[in-house]
C-alpha cells in the first residue's frame, strides 16, 4: 500500500542515520547538518496496489519528491512490468515528477515514446545499449533530464566519460528486475567512489540508489 511504501522509505533513512552512512558519504558537503534536506524520496510505483494506483499515488504526493517508475521488458531483466500506456494513464492523475527507470534492451528505440507519455527524468542502463552517450544526448535534446544506471557488478568507472551527459547516476544496490532483494553491501563503496568522481569533475550530478535493505 502507499503507507507501506512510505514506511519502507523512512525505514531506509532511519537505518542510514543510525549507521551514520549518509553523514559519511556527504561529509565533504558544505552542510552536513542539512544532509537529510539533500535527500530526495522517490518511492517505486511497483510497491503500490495496482487496483488502486491513482489513489495510492495521491496518498504519497506530499511525502515524496519523485515517483519512481520501473519499466521492465523481460529481456534486459527477467521480469515484465508495464509500459507507455500505464504511464500515460497515471500522468493524468498527478503532477509529480516522474522518475522513469528503463530496465529494457536498446532503450534508444523508445525515448520519444516515454517523453510523450509524461516522463520527466529518463534513466537508462549502461549495460542495455551499445550507444549510451547517444541515448543520453537524445533524452536531453527532448527537454528531459537524463540518468544513467549501472548494475551491482558493473565497475563504476565506466560512467566517468559519460558524466557530463548525466543529470543523475543510479547505482543499483540489488540486481535489477525484482523487488524484495537484500542490499548488497559492497555497492556502498561504488557510491563513495562515484561521489569522489563527481567532486573531482566539479559536477553537481545527483546520485540515486535503488535497492533493498
Amino acid at each position: 500500500s502507499a503507507r507501506d511504501m512510505i514506511r519502507h522509505i523512512f525505514h531506509i533513512l532511519i537505518l542510514c542515520r543510525e549507521r551514520n552512512t549518509l553523514t559519511d558519504f556527504f561529509a565533504d558537503k558544505p552542510t552536513v547538518k542539512g544532509v537529510f534536506k539533500m535527500v530526495k524520496i522517490s518511492p517505486s510505483i511497483l510497491a503500490c496496489d495496482f487496483s488502486r494506483m491513482g489513489e495510492e499515488i495521491k496518498r504519497i504526493e506530499r511525502f515524496s519528491d519523485y515517483l519512481h517508475v520501473d519499466v521492465m521488458d523481460g529481456i534486459f531483466v527477467p521480469n515484465i512490468s508495464f509500459g507507455m500506456p500505464v504511464i500515460s494513464s497515471i500522468r493524468k492523475t498527478t503532477d509529480m515528477f516522474f522518475d522513469v527507470h528503463l530496465m529494457i534492451d536498446r532503450p534508444e528505440r523508445y525515448i520519444d515514446d516515454f517523453v510523450k507519455c509524461g516522463a520527466d527524468l529518463i534513466t537508462i542502463h549502461y549495460e542495455s545499449t551499445a550507444v549510451p552517450a547517444a541515448v543520453l544526448k537524445k533524452i536531453r535534446a527532448c527537454g528531459k533530464k537524463a540518468g544513467l544506471s549501472i548494475k551491482p557488478k558493473t565497475d563504476v568507472s565506466v560512467v566517468l566519460p559519460l558524466l557530463p551527459l548525466c543529470d543523475l547516476v543510479l547505482v543499483m544496490t540489488v540486481e535489477p528486475g525484482f523487488g524484495g532483494q537484500k542490499f548488497i553491501p559492497y555497492t556502498l563503496e561504488k557510491i563513495k567512489k562515484l561521489r569522489t568522481m563527481l567532486n573531482e569533475a566539479g559536477l553537481t550530478t545527483d546520485i540515486e540508489v535503488d535497492g533493498g535493505v
